[in-house]
């Protein structure tokens, strides 16, 4: 899968361009300039699809629960009740299921792509550089077993369109407005049960 154009980098920084206008002539100027007006614009955050809601298990609160079937993540607040966000899950030959932990969260997480994803579409970039226009979106927790990273994420994204459905390759993707939320709930350390 090609990476579509908002997601790469753009042809020059904003503030490169501001330096560099005393040292261009009019003509680079104008050129510089159409460049930067051909920069996407910068995504929205989303919407937040999260709610309150009632929620009977025996996990202790700050668990999450993964329910991929309902393509739903419930953040354990308290015995009986849970904040639901609704999520995107692994398309077919991409889910999982089992116990882990957040083992590292991130701000603007820079995007990796396994050997395994980039030996399937060998057009991926290496890395994606932090920021809004990065795949993982404004935030990302890092799910660990046994102290090893998983390699899968919950993670935000800049497309809110791309929430609800299966179609990762077996992260969990919330809208940026609601990832936001999650990260600052959630502890490194807390238990993640994806059923």
């Amino acid at each position: 899968m090609t990476l579509p154009d908002r997601y790469r980098t753009p042809k020059l920084a904003g503030a490169c361009v501001l330096g560099m206008a005393l040292a261009l002539s009019v003509h680079d100027f104008a050129e510089a300039r159409s460049a930067l007006s051909e920069r996407p614009p910068l995504p929205a955050m989303g919407p937040s699809l999260r709610k309150a809601v009632a929620f009977r298990t025996a996990e202790q609160p700050g668990t999450i629960v993964i329910r991929k079937d309902e393509k739903a993540l419930y953040l354990v607040t308290r015995q009986g009740q849970a904040l639901r966000y609704q999520i995107s899950v692994g398309r077919d030959g991409f889910g999982w299921t089992g116990i882990v932990k957040v083992g590292a969260k991130t701000e603007w997480p820079e995007w990796r792509p396994p050997q395994e994803m980039r030996a399937r579409q060998p057009e991926l970039p290496k890395m994606v550089p932090a920021g809004p226009y990065n795949p993982l979106g404004a935030r990302a927790l890092y799910l660990s077993r046994d102290g090893r990273d998983t390699l899968y994420r919950i993670h935000g994204t800049n497309d809110p369109s791309g929430v609800g459905f299966d179609g990762t390759s077996g992260c969990f993707r919330l809208t940026n407005t609601d990832v936001i939320d999650l990260f600052e709930r959630v502890a490194v350390g807390a238990k993640v049960v994806v059923q």
